[in-house]
């Protein structure tokens, strides 16, 4: 095992602007994980995200992933904003304040493992027998990948009850990553939760997604109904948004452990001057054109135009109705 390199590759993790590293061996994740992910699969709860039910193999043995590796190297960044959107206006969650983190995360781990000289794993040249290189692949968001699964390993933080990673003194905003080596590094040991008997966040949840069973219904969970649902919004899910037209965050605002955050100083995620100038009149009247200058490299292209249209009339109507009564 490499420790010296496992430090160095951690302290330019942290220079680059990442809140925490840490590393875990790549093996197939545990029995009890291998079977509640396939019991929620079986279960339904992954709604219509047809992509959680494909490549489950490998979602559950990274080693399928990247011929020969074995390390993961995870990180976490911060994303928990310096500043709000207005109260009184309709707001969105707010890890989409600023650009799209796939690109944001992903271009970090690059600039981390050619710090190091790594050789990149691509379509191209995916082939290392022939090579005494040490290869990488990177990964946020954008492979069947178990990434809460893998930052815990890897000594990062914590699997909460609202199924987001804790990090210790920090909270739960935050982005995952994770750099692929076939190198053998210094592993760091898994985190034992914290959360004990608190049920902030399960009792904060309008919809009742967060289940007792420390399963997640994609079905009830209102980021999964306003970004990832392409069909029209589940009876009763306009009642449960309220003011929130992207994502839902109401789990991240009742756990404690978040008011240990602090607001991020990742320029790529600061928040457009016109996007806190955004009032409920100009949502109402947001056209195409606008809402591709407004959210040009932002990850809320993920619901489209159409998909965010559908939920801003849904709470308009919903504050028409109350403003009847």
């Amino acid at each position: 095992m490499n420790s010296k390199l496992s430090t160095e590759i951690k302290q330019e993790a942290l220079k680059l602007g990442f809140t925490r590293c840490g590393i875990a061996q790549a093996k197939a994740v545990d029995e009890w994980t291998a079977t509640q992910y396939k019991q929620w699969i079986a279960e339904e709860k992954c709604a219509s995200m047809d992509y959680m039910r494909n490549n489950i193999e490998k979602r559950l043995d990274p080693r399928m992933l990247m011929e020969g590796v074995k390390s993961i190297v995870c990180v976490a960044l911060n994303y928990a904003p310096a500043q709000f959107m207005p109260e009184k206006e309709w707001q969105l969650a707010a890890y989409a304040y600023g650009q799209d983190y796939h690109y944001i995360v992903k271009n970090k781990l690059r600039q981390l493992a050619q710090h190091f000289g790594f050789h990149e794993i691509t379509p191209e040249n995916s082939t290392t027998s022939n090579d005494d290189a040490i290869h990488y692949r990177v990964f946020c968001d954008s492979a069947p990948i178990l990434e809460r699964y893998w930052a815990v390993q890897a000594g990062l933080g914590w699997l909460g009850k609202h199924h987001q990673l804790i990090v210790p003194k920090a909270g739960s905003m935050f982005f995952l990553g994770e750099l692929f080596l076939d190198i053998e590094l210094s592993f760091d040991k898994p985190m034992e939760s914290h959360c004990g008997n608190c049920r902030a966040c399960i009792e904060a949840c309008p919809s009742g997604a967060i289940q007792l069973d420390s399963s997640l219904d994609a079905n009830k969970c209102l980021s999964y109904q306003t970004i990832e649902n392409r069909g029209e919004l589940a009876e009763g899910v306009a009642k449960d948004m309220g003011d929130m037209f992207y994502g839902c965050d109401r789990c991240l605002r009742a756990c404690p452990w978040n008011r240990f955050s602090k607001p991020n100083d990742t320029p790529e995620l600061q928040p457009k001057t016109e996007l806190l100038e955004m009032t409920r009149d100009k949502w109402m009247n947001l056209s195409l054109e606008n809402y591709q200058k407004l959210f040009k490299k932002s990850a809320v292209k993920r619901a489209k135009y159409e998909g965010l249209m559908r939920n801003i009339r849904a709470i308009a109507s919903l504050s028409k109705n109350k403003n009847k009564e």
